[in-house]
């Protein structure tokens, strides 16, 4: 089983900064691990992943403001957010794939004031 366990949301003005981290609470070892958000009345959407392999995607919409990386010998993967602005307020939820399964954190909130 894998519990991810999320910290680092909170409440920020347009244009700070934010990092967001999950460590994944396991004996085994993630494979692609990732953010995502879910603002009200919206869908779930994607923002970053990174294989084992420290390969990474993002959303367009936060490229050159968000940088994703993990930390594999401790099983946690971090977000940095720069530069934020009041349409990144969301929960973000931290997304872990092991054995074919998708795991997820309890959410974190996000918000910022313009």
């Amino acid at each position: 089983q894998v519990h991810l366990v999320e910290s680092g949301g909170g409440l920020v003005q347009a244009g700070g900064s934010l990092r967001l981290s999950c460590a994944a609470k396991s004996l085994f070892s993630m494979n692609a691990m990732g953010w995502y958000r879910q603002a009200p009345g919206k869908q779930r959407e994607l923002v970053a992943t990174i294989t084992s392999s420290g390969s990474t995607n993002y959303a367009d919409s936060v490229k050159g403001r968000f940088t994703i990386s993990r930390d594999s010998a401790k099983n946690t993967v971090y977000l940095q957010m720069n530069s934020l602005q009041p349409e990144d307020t969301s929960v973000y939820y931290c997304n872990a794939n092991w054995a074919a399964n998708d795991y997820w954190g309890q959410g974190t909130q996000v918000t910022v004031s313009s």
